[in-house]
């Protein structure tokens, strides 16, 4: 059956611009979220398998046991916040199919470089097509593509790009109680190029969508275990800012060891240092580095692992390491060209809270043969029932 509503899904997104907003489904019976092991977080959705951040990339995710599903937050030109991992539109939309934006390509400074492209909202020097200098409407007319060749292709075309609310949506309307991980994504840029009546920054209007659709709660809580949430950012100014909006529980990115901070130039080594995570775990409940951070490598070998963890744990913030792909390219020799090596490496020796997997099905599978979910109790009951119903039956039968 599922596979069925899958394709009829599928179907459903290549002819209809926006994914319906949530209905008014209760939780009360719906499986809740585990807790008990390290979060499998679908990275953009299943893009190993569906191009990324479209409905049925997250759809897909949940039909393969996702606890979370993760979103990076964009906006459009006239401030509708979107779903979309990079400012430029160029690598995995047909932008450059559609002769009516031929004169869209901009050129802005993201974080230091210059970029040009097709650009979601305006900024102010790179050349790309930007999604900043697109209305919402004018973003709907495009269709997502695989970012890897390598990937399968047959999805490409077939899917737009979808607002935060329509995101929210596919959480909500779950089977079971799935949770969201949206990124505040370039909020120095956006802050810069996108404007909001009263003086509103990009991240109130996030916030305002969270409350809107009742994401609140501090971590572990009852409304968070309604609505399971983890807010994420690179810029740590915005986390400190929406802890005065929000106490649903945030998570600070760190990037690979050449990046500063996009929005306080600090380097990575000043904001792993433990003057540092001290003073963040004030805001956050964990962090989100670049894997090979934590383990550094060297010829494509592992290295020995950095005390990063241990320090984090120390501090009682989570660790959620990005990324983890199926593909060999993506696979330390170390691992054998098996990714049930790597998430044995990273889970048991490790011993991360969560990961960021572009395949959730494996991670899922992985997660499940090795250290299932305990069963219900009522499903317990049942099997009970059954046995009991047997020993009289063959005891009849005696």
């Amino acid at each position: 059956f599922a596979p069925l509503l899958f394709l009829s899904f599928i179907l459903g997104c290549a002819a209809r611009p926006f994914y319906p907003l949530p209905s008014k489904i209760s939780n009360q019976n719906r499986q809740p979220i585990q807790t008990s092991r390290p979060y499998n977080i679908a990275h953009r959705g299943s893009n190993g398998e569906i191009p990324e951040e479209t409905a049925a990339a997250y759809m897909r995710a949940i039909e393969e046991g996702a606890d979370f599903i993760e979103t990076d937050i964009l906006s459009s030109k006239d401030g509708v916040l979107i779903c979309f991992h990079d400012v430029i539109l160029d690598l995995t939309t047909d932008v450059a199919n559609h002769k009516e934006f031929a004169n869209r390509k901009r050129t802005y400074n993201v974080q230091g470089f210059n970029v040009t492209g097709f650009f979601t909202a305006k900024t102010d020097k790179i050349f790309f097509i930007h999604a900043v200098d697109f209305t919402l409407k004018e973003l709907k007319k495009l269709r997502v593509k695989q970012r890897y060749n390598f990937r399968d292709q047959q999805h490409n075309g077939k899917f737009s790009i979808i607002t935060f609310e329509e995101f929210i949506s596919i959480a909500l309307d779950a089977p079971r109680v799935v949770g969201i991980y949206p990124e505040i994504k370039n909020p120095v840029l956006i802050n810069q190029h996108v404007k909001w009546p009263n003086g509103k920054r990009f991240e109130d209007k996030f916030v305002e969508t969270l409350r809107k659709y009742g994401y609140k709660g501090s971590y572990m809580s009852k409304d968070w275990l309604e609505k399971p949430i983890f807010i994420q950012s690179f810029a740590p100014t915005s986390l400190v800012y929406i802890s005065n909006l929000t106490n649903s529980p945030k998570i600070f990115l760190i990037d690979d060891v050449t990046m500063p901070t996009q929005d306080t130039n600090q380097s990575y080594w000043e904001i792993t240092s433990d003057p540092y995570l001290d003073y963040i775990k004030e805001y956050v409940v964990g962090i989100g580095p670049w894997k090979d951070t934590v383990v550094p490598v060297k010829n494509n070998y592992l290295q020995p692992p950095t005390d990063l963890v241990a320090r984090a744990h120390a501090r009682n913030l989570q660790v959620h390491p990005y990324t983890y792909r199926n593909e060999n390219m993506f696979l330390h020799l170390d691992f054998h060209q098996d990714p049930y090596v790597e998430y044995d490496y990273w889970l048991n020796k490790i011993g991360v809270d969560g990961l960021f997997t572009d395949f959730t099905g494996s991670l899922h599978n992985f997660q499940e043969w090795t250290s299932p979910l305990p069963q219900k109790d009522s499903d317990n009951a049942s099997k009970l029932v059954d046995k009991i119903a047997l020993m009289i039956s063959s005891y009849r039968k005696g």
